[in-house]
């Protein structure tokens, strides 16, 4: 068993001290770290050079978004979670620019906070479907003539264009074949189409993508 070496990373205490209780829990995971700020992040990240990060956004003397292109410059390898709120999602689309694996709501259960750690930890990414569809929402907010425009550019079918969405609001396959009645096969057969338009190689690259492009 891999054991996943943890940093935690936020400026209050109660949510640190928390969080190192419930996750430490898990025979899974070791805590090697607690930072309240980006500075101590990346100390610790020389020190300790954890699997993962769980990362906060707004922090004093350094805030998480330049830890987290500090960090993903110094080291690559390691993966970082932003810890995010609704108010905060312009920029969790900065982290997941600068190479952040994916970003987690700081209300959410600690059983799925785990899922995510083990996901991120096996080269999955993380796009929770409320944040997801908040994003698109904004992104349709947007003049529809621009979006038709670059539809046009990458050469979307109107099928595609509707897996993409399904995709941007970080359904599995499975839901993606019941919402759009079609088989598991044919989503993936459209998924690939969709990758290969463009030019990505994951899901979490075509959402990320869909929302820079205005395609959904």
């Amino acid at each position: 068993m891999s054991i996943i070496k943890l940093l935690l990373v936020d400026d209050q205490e109660l949510i640190r001290e928390s969080l190192s209780i419930v996750l430490s829990m898990d025979n899974e995971i070791e805590i090697v770290g607690l930072a309240q700020n980006g500075i101590e992040a990346i100390d610790l990240c020389e020190q300790h050079k954890p699997t993962i990060i769980l990362m906060d956004i707004n922090m004093p003397e350094m805030n998480g978004i330049s830890a987290t292109k500090i960090i993903k410059q110094r080291w690559p390898d390691i993966k970082i979670i932003i810890l995010t709120t609704f108010q905060e999602v312009n920029h969790v689309i900065d982290a997941l620019k600068i190479g952040a694996e994916g970003y987690l709501l700081k209300a959410i259960h600690p059983k799925d906070l785990l899922s995510g750690i083990k996901l991120i930890h096996k080269g999955g990414t993380l796009l929770p479907q409320d944040l997801a569809r908040l994003l698109v929402q904004q992104i349709n907010s947007n003049e529809g003539s621009s979006i038709q425009e670059n539809i046009t550019r990458y050469n979307l079918t109107e099928r595609e264009e509707e897996v993409l969405e399904c995709l941007a609001l970080g359904l599995s396959n499975k839901h993606i074949a019941q919402k759009l009645f079609l088989s598991e096969g044919t989503v993936k057969n459209y998924i690939s189409n969709i990758y290969h338009k463009l030019d990505v190689k994951d899901r979490f690259q075509a959402a990320l993508k869909a929302q820079q492009e205005k395609l959904i």
